[in-house]
């Protein structure tokens, strides 16, 4: 392709109304499809999600979602949880075991 291209073989073609058309769809469809991703999170992170979702009063899941998504628009900004001490938190509603029991506490 590239000899071709050198030679000066290659013509360009300009496509009909109904081929954009169709690249424009196959596009938008590219685009806004959704995917499944499937992530592995530890207990403790997975409380500081729920709490911190509590907290901005949204589904734990839709918080998640959203954070890559502000993330790559850069309109991710990282603020400081009332329920933490630190900034990227740990939930203070947990568990704790004490010789091999689960205790239920709240810090």
């Amino acid at each position: 392709m590239l000899n071709a291209y050198d030679k000066g073989e290659l013509v360009s073609v300009h496509p009909t109304k109904a081929q954009l058309d169709a690249f424009r769809k196959s596009a938008r469809a590219t685009i806004t499809e959704n995917r499944r991703v499937n992530i592995r999170l530890s207990t403790a992170d997975l409380m500081d999600i729920q709490a911190r979702a509590h907290e901005e009063g949204m589904p734990y899941r839709t918080l998640i979602a959203s954070v890559p998504h502000k993330y790559v628009s850069g309109r991710f900004r990282e603020t400081r949880s009332r329920l933490t001490k630190r900034s990227i938190g740990r939930a203070r509603v947990g568990a704790v075991v004490r010789r091999g029991q689960t205790k239920k506490t709240v810090v």
